[in-house]
């Protein structure tokens, strides 16, 4: 009893780290940062719920920031040698590495993603897994990033992207695209819904 104890101790104070580092990093760049937190584990784990762990090519998560839809990933049975975590924020990556040393940490820009994964990727990802404030961004960036997803990705593999809006992040009428969304995650703080996109 008294290790389980400890061990609960031990896990408090690392969530409230990752809740003062995202603060910190929202309040020197908002723009850059999808949310004031890190993802709820309801929100991680509906993202990761998409992702076919049978399938053999990498998982590509952009903005993992401390790794809270990592740590998903990883429970749903990606096996983290499978993971290529594209993070903007150094600080972030140092801590990306540390807590996940088989993964593959890129520090780079996800919104220049041909240019960031360009000798990167052996083989086409299995998925590609975004928490990046899309709806920050105009539309042509969102257009560019998701077709630039879509030169990464396999065949019929899915960009996943969660979003706090009402709105999809990106249209679901996409020629040749094919859309689905979760239901409204009211749990999250503040209330998500996880959108995906598969080329068809």
């Amino acid at each position: 009893m008294p290790l389980q104890s400890s061990v609960r101790a031990s896990k408090k104070p690392l969530r409230l780290d990752d809740e003062v580092r995202f603060l910190r990093s929202w309040i020197e760049k908002p723009l850059h940062m999808g949310a004031v937190m890190p993802s709820g584990r309801l929100l991680a784990r509906t993202m990761a719920q998409y992702v076919d762990v049978k399938a053999t090519g990498p998982v590509v998560e952009l903005g993992p920031g401390t790794g809270a839809i990592t740590n998903a990933l990883i429970d749903r049975g990606v096996d983290q040698k499978r993971l290529v975590l594209v993070e903007y924020n150094p600080s972030f990556c140092a801590l990306l590495r540390d807590r996940y040393p088989q993964a593959k940490v890129v520090q780079g820009d996800a919104y220049r993603l041909r240019d960031t994964l360009w000798n990167v990727l052996d083989d086409p990802a299995a998925a590609v897994v975004s928490g990046l404030p899309l709806v920050t961004k105009p539309m042509l960036i969102r257009m560019k990033l998701i077709r630039d997803a879509f030169v990464a990705l396999a065949p019929g593999a899915p960009f996943i992207q969660f979003t706090y809006s009402v709105a999809p992040p990106i249209p679901k009428s996409l020629p040749g695209v094919s859309t689905e969304a979760s239901e409204r995650i009211w749990m999250n703080l503040p209330p998500a819904r996880v959108w995906v996109y598969r080329k068809d």
